[in-house]
């Protein structure tokens, strides 16, 4: 989530206002203790967070592939 967020130039503040605008109103406490997995995401915050990204919920499920064509555990 926090490299989709960055990647769009996003702030967390920048971030919980999308999702209250889309009706699932969100801190950027909330958000940061999500992206650092202190609070657990139910599937209404995936899946609003996501919109709010433009991206479909599974992006922020998935293990992300570097630069090097390898994903975190260096797969």
């Amino acid at each position: 989530m926090e490299r989709i967020r960055l990647s769009r130039s996003l702030t967390q503040h920048q971030l919980a206002a999308g999702c209250s605008a889309l009706g699932r109103p969100m801190t950027n406490t909330a958000l940061s203790r999500t992206e650092r997995a202190y609070r657990r995401c139910d599937v209404d915050d995936l899946v609003v967070i996501a919109a709010a990204l433009g991206v479909p919920p599974t992006a922020l499920l998935l293990p992300f592939a570097s630069s090097s064509g390898t994903d975190r555990e260096g797969r």
